[in-house]
This record gives C-alpha cells, structure tokens and sequence, in this order.
C-alpha cells in the first residue's frame, strides 16, 4: 500500500537503521514510524479518511503525484506499518494486505491476469485455493491446470503459450509435501511465468521463497502471522511492478485489510520465529511419537527421514513447521472417533494458533473437492490434520492417547 507520507510524522527520516538487521530485529522494529505523540507501541489509526490542507493537495494525493494517505480502503499508517515489516522479513520490495487468505490469492490473480491465460497449480493446495481457481476464475476465462507438486517434468509438460503463473504451496497442506523451489524458479523463468508461492506454513522464520527466485509469496495472516487465531487477514509479497498492480485491484475491488486486524499481526510478528521454533520442535517430537502408535497407519511430516521430501525440506527450509497429519487404522468412523475422544485440542479447521488444532480435512477444509480430486490429493477418510501448537507436548501426547486407544 502507498506510504504516508513523511511530513505526517514527528521523527525525521534518515538513513534506515534497520539496513542489514537480522530477523529477529526486523520483526520487532521494521516499518515503525512515530507520530508526533511519540509512542512507543505501534499506534491504531482507526478512521476512514483523511484531511488535506489545502484541494491542491487533495488533488495531488489521489493522484498519485504526493505520497501520503488518501483513503483507509488502500492507504492507512497501521496498515502500512504491517506491509513493510512483513515486507521485511520476507526481502520483498512491497507488501499489499489484504482481508484475508483467500483475498491475497484472489487479489493477485485478478490483477495479473486476464481472460484466456492460463495457471499450472499444485495439486497439494487448500481445498479452497482449489475452488477459487476452478469454478470462480474459470467464469472469466481462466484455465487452470493441476499437477503433482513433486513432479517437475510434469509442471513443464502443463506449461502452455498462454500460461502466466505457477502456484504452489510448501510445504502442502495437509500432506507436508515439499515443492522444489529452486527447480520451479528455473522452470519458470525458462518459460517467463510467474512463480507464486503460498508459505502460509513455514512463514519467512522458516522459509523466504524470493530468496530461491520466486516472484511473489502470500500469506494467510490469519495463521501463523497472528499465531493466536485472532483476526483474519492476507497479504501478497514481490517485487514493486507486480504489486503495484495487485494494489491497484484492492484500491478499486477493495478487499482491504482493517487497522486494528493489522496491529494485532504486528503484535504477532514481534515473536514469531521463537513460536515457529516451538510449534516445529513439538510438532517433530508427536510425528515421532504417532509413528510408534498401533493405531497409526502413517504418519506425514517433512521433519521425518523417511518423508520422501526430508532431504529438500532441511535444505530449503530452516524448520520443519508445526502441521502434520495422520492415518489412522480403519476409516472415517475411526479417524472421528479419534478427534471426538480429545478434550484439550481444538477441533476447528483454523492453523497456526497457539492452541493445538485437530481436524478431519476431508469433510472439511478438503470437502468441497470432488472424490477423485480428494483421492489423487492423498485426502483419504482416515486422514487426520494436527497442527501443533504451544501446549506442553506431554499433554497432547494424552489427550490423542484417548482415541487411539480405541482403535
């Protein structure tokens, strides 16, 4: 989103402190701009509009010809504080919030693309990226191609004269596959076609996608950004020519991030990489524990050496993240009777959170997929989706312990 402008703000700015910093610094301070009341915490600028001092300026603002605040649907101090430290932390040029997800998606391919071209997408994507891109962009024209994440000739062999962009996640949710970053960046730059990457589960503590030549990354902050299961929001990351776009759909469709929804994702940026290295230290400790359970049938997390994408995923990432999932012996009434029996995870289909969530993705966040799209997804009836969270892992030990033991 388009920065206030400098003369808004109490502190002069000067050459950038924060060149260079580290992580850990840039999650605490990057984007922070004091106004003149000279607090400390960011503030919340909860209005919709803005006062100009004189028409001239009012005409030069919405113009574009003087940076500064214009309308809170596309420029907004909280809002834009979260951008560039999200910005930050993934080495991105720009930052566009979004409301959610599903609206960073949506908002990205909307403005990069137009009726007739065509996208190369992952099979191992959330059911709901699934829908967006098969019955709701197809209305206008947009075909969409599905493909194994792991599978690089097939992703080449997808790739039409009318194919615009790649998309993937990784790892994928709820099977942990790992995409070769760097192999899908070469394929598409061999193509010219964008490379858009969800990194919804590792988050920039663990994964910085651009880094390995992807051209944008989308969040859903809602997740692992917020990392209490707060607020909804979204956010679409690259290089400035291709957000400036995406920037332009939100100003004009306007599926806007809100102040207050922004600040508290800066509250969660603030301890970010320790909740990764926590939930990814939990979650590696129960996969290890479910694959010595009787009533497990397998067990699927990229922190595992026998995850057929273990090798890429300690390579390309620096963590192995806090989701992972599970079959159970039997079917759906055993997969259910698993969730059903706990009493301290929370059945809901949210991630993330600081709260340990379990979930059965095919009646839920995979449901709206057909059969054959749910089984060439690996999305069985047995299949149950944890995401680990703060808890003490003894706890959560016991409390899937109760269902298990049933089976």
């Amino acid at each position: 989103m388009s920065q206030a402008g400098d003369e808004l703000f109490g502190e002069e700015q000067r050459d950038d402190p924060l060149a260079g910093a580290m992580l850990d610094t840039l999650a605490v301070r990057a984007g922070q701009r004091r106004s003149m009341e000279g607090e400390h915490s960011e503030a919340i600028y909860t209005t919709s509009s803005y006062v100009f001092a004189s028409a001239a300026e009012a005409a030069a603002r919405f113009s574009g010809e003087q940076p500064g605040n214009v309308y809170s649907r596309y420029t907004n101090p909280t809002v834009r504080t979260f951008e560039e430290r999200i910005a930050a932390l993934e080495g991105a040029e720009q930052a566009v919030a979004t409301s959610s997800g599903m609206a960073a998606i949506l908002s990205t391919c909307l403005a990069l693309l137009k009726s007739g071209d065509h996208i190369v997408c992952s099979r191992s994507v959330f059911g709901t990226t699934t829908v967006l891109l098969n019955k709701y962009l197809g209305k206008f024209g947009v075909d969409t191609s599905v493909v194994p994440l792991t599978d690089i000739a097939a992703w080449e062999a997808a790739i039409r004269p009318q194919t615009k962009l790649l998309f993937l996640e990784t790892p994928s949710n709820p099977l942990c596959e790992v995409g070769d970053l760097a192999a899908l960046s070469a394929l598409a730059k061999r193509h010219n076609v964008l490379l858009v990457v969800d990194n919804c589960l590792c988050t920039p503590a663990l994964q910085r996608p651009l880094e390995m030549g992807a051209d944008i990354v989308i969040h859903s902050a809602t997740k692992y950004l917020d990392g209490q299961g707060r607020c909804l929001g979204g956010v679409a990351l690259g290089r400035s020519e291709l957000m400036d776009e995406v920037l332009g759909f939100v100003r004009s469709a306007g599926p806007t991030m809100s102040p207050f929804n922004a600040w508290v994702f800066l509250k969660g940026l603030e301890t970010l990489r320790l909740r990764m290295e926590a939930h990814s230290a939990s979650a590696m400790t129960l996969a290890r524990w479910l694959t010595e359970q009787p009533a497990v049938e397998k067990v699927f997390y990229s922190g595992l050496e026998n995850h057929p994408g273990h090798a890429l995923a300690a390579q390309q990432q620096s963590g192995f993240g806090g989701v992972l999932s599970f079959r159970v012996v039997g079917g759906r009434e055993q997969a259910w009777q698993v969730i059903d029996s706990t009493r301290i995870l929370s059945l809901t289909a949210n991630l993330g959170d600081a709260k340990t969530t379990i979930v059965h993705p095919a009646t839920t966040t995979h449901g709206r997929l057909s059969a054959e799209d749910k089984a060439a997804s690996g999305i069985t009836e047995n299949l149950i989706r944890v995401a680990v969270g703060l808890e003490a892992i003894a706890d959560i030990k016991i409390d899937l312990q109760r269902g298990l033991a049933l089976i």
